[in-house]
This record gives structure tokens, sequence and C-alpha cells, in this order.
């Protein structure tokens, strides 16, 4: 089994040269006007929820150079709330990869959700 879980695209952050998030991803189809009105009205109101019901974590807040991580054993539901954000990427072409893994670098940040982990250079930092 599987400790965490990430959705992440092929195109790297700007900030953290890491491939950008699911989030990042969506919001990149909003700034690039390719969602419909109604799209990005579902998108805003999954951005929302997640702000809503998961904790922004410090690193994140402070942008710090980090990338996240959901916990596979608490956040099934989660992932079913990002099913319409995944469906989005699939219809416009938009590549992603699921990426579970045991095998973090230093995390900065945990909570019963998610982890926050520091970033260098493309790279998870090492413990």
């Amino acid at each position: 089994m599987y400790k965490y879980m990430r959705i992440q695209g092929r195109e790297d952050s700007y900030i953290t040269k890491y491939p950008k998030g699911i989030f990042s991803l969506c919001w990149n189809l909003i700034r690039d006007k390719v969602l419909t009105a109604e799209e990005e009205a579902l998108f805003r109101s999954i951005d929302d929820w997640f702000k809503d019901n998961l904790p922004e974590p410090e690193p994140c807040k402070n942008h710090e150079t980090v990338i996240t991580f959901f916990k596979c054993g608490t956040t099934s539901h989660m992932q079913e709330k990002l099913q319409p954000a995944i469906d989005l990427l699939d219809k416009y072409g938009k590549p992603y990869d699921v990426v579970y893994t045991n095998f973090v670098g230093k995390i900065v940040y945990e909570d019963d959700w998610q982890i926050a982990v520091s970033v260098k250079d493309g790279k998870m930092a090492a413990e």
C-alpha cells in the first residue's frame, strides 16, 4: 500500500521546477481561457471546497518551495472530489500523471490528509 499520492502535469512550475500539481494545471486552463464559463465555475467550486475543508500548509502560505501530496489512507473522498478537475484535464488534452509513492524527501508539513515536501532545483530535497 502506498502512503502518498500526487496528481501532477508534465510541465514544470517556474517556482519549484517540479511538475505542476492538478490545481495549477486547472488554473492555467482558466488563465489561458480554455474552459467554458460553466467549467470554470465547476473548477472554482472544487478549489473552494478544498480551501474550506483542508488546511493550507504553512509552507504554502509562506510561498516556500514545496510540493504537496495527499495521504492515501485518509483522502479517498478528496480524490473523488477532484475527479471533475481530472475530467477537464482529459477533455482538453492536458497530460498528467497520478503518482503513488512511499518515498518523498524532507517533509516540512503534515496533517491528517496531506504533506508538504521541500523541493530544491526541481527535486524533492533529501531528509
